[in-house]
């Protein structure tokens, strides 16, 4: 009986930490003007309580970029890189909560200075802007304007964001990053990437 038990509650542990990845179909309508860029076929993630990831990144890789130090992908700030759609209770990295909403996924590199010191391996990240404040998929936004956009959809003084690299399986599953950390494993373009999806920075 003890052994069922035990056996009862390591399903029930491993269940609490599954993710169901499937194909999500053409970019949402609100998205509608940053359809020439993107991927016609976005990814659907779901989680256990129910919160639902919807992501579409570009069909290619932005050109004019180049690697910054201690950065993976030659992109060049504030360049388009998705559009995500969320439902239910999500966070970004920091555990900042997302309202259920469709935003823009552009890329920046946190800033090296001694608030930032540790959150992350390397300096790519995705910043989160409504899609009804940005229109443009052709826009490069400097730093500054980038971090405001992002804070009205926050509505606190730090922007959203996710974390992302070059690298993984980009074989479309989602899978488990360090210790509390899951990763969608895709490709950009050509370019396979990891995205942070679900978990909180340490740091």
């Amino acid at each position: 009986m003890i052994k069922l038990v035990a056996c009862a509650m390591m399903a029930a542990a491993t269940g609490l930490a599954q993710y169901t990845v499937e194909p999500a179909g053409a970019p949402p309508a609100e998205a509608s003007a940053m359809n020439q860029a993107l991927a016609q076929q976005g990814i659907k993630i779901t989680g256990p309580d129910g919160v639902t990831v919807e992501i579409w990144l570009r069909a290619s890789m932005p050109a004019g970029g180049k690697v910054q130090d201690n950065a993976t992908l030659p992109v060049p700030h504030g360049a388009l890189l998705g559009v995500i759609r969320t439902a239910g209770r999500y966070e970004d990295r920091r555990g900042q909560p997302i309202k259920a909403g469709v935003y823009t996924l552009r890329y920046s590199v946190y800033p090296v200075d001694g608030d930032h010191q540790g959150v992350a391996p390397q300096r790519d990240f995705l910043i989160l802007g409504r899609i009804a404040d940005d229109k443009d998929p052709n826009a490069t936004p400097d730093f500054d304007p980038l971090m405001d956009l992002s804070r009205k959809a926050s509505g606190t003084p730090h922007p959203l964001c996710l974390s992302l690299w070059k690298g993984g399986s980009s074989d479309g599953k989602i899978s488990k990053d360090g210790e509390i950390d899951w990763a969608l494993n895709t490709k950009l373009g050509d370019t396979p990437v990891a995205i942070i999806l679900f978990g909180k920075s340490q740091a």
